[in-house]
């Protein structure tokens, strides 16, 4: 599912515009992503939790070759599914 075909879907259960529906989702995007910038951490009970880890510097190898690369430390987006989601995925 893309996103046009996502706001389609929301559309309809919400009884939304499409307009309505694709503003709503950017401005969940928008807010996702402005709250993980600051490192905060936004849990869904039974979706789940979007966080932010950090990874250390380290020399990772190319593969197909013998180069090795330096990685620097960097912070990266994290999801830990919600119990809820986890079951209903494993039911289908």
């Amino acid at each position: 599912m893309n996103k046009a075909e996502f706001i389609n879907e929301i559309a309809l259960k919400t009884e939304l515009s499409k307009a309505d529906s694709a503003k709503a989702i950017d401005a969940v995007i928008e807010t996702i992503t402005e709250a993980l910038s600051k490192r905060d951490t936004i849990s869904f009970i039974g979706f789940g939790t979007f966080s932010t880890s950090e990874r250390a510097a380290r020399t990772a190898r190319v593969p197909g070759t013998d180069r090795t690369v330096d990685l620097p430390a960097t912070i990266v987006a994290k999801f830990k599914v919600g119990k809820a989601l986890k079951e209903a995925v494993a039911k289908k």
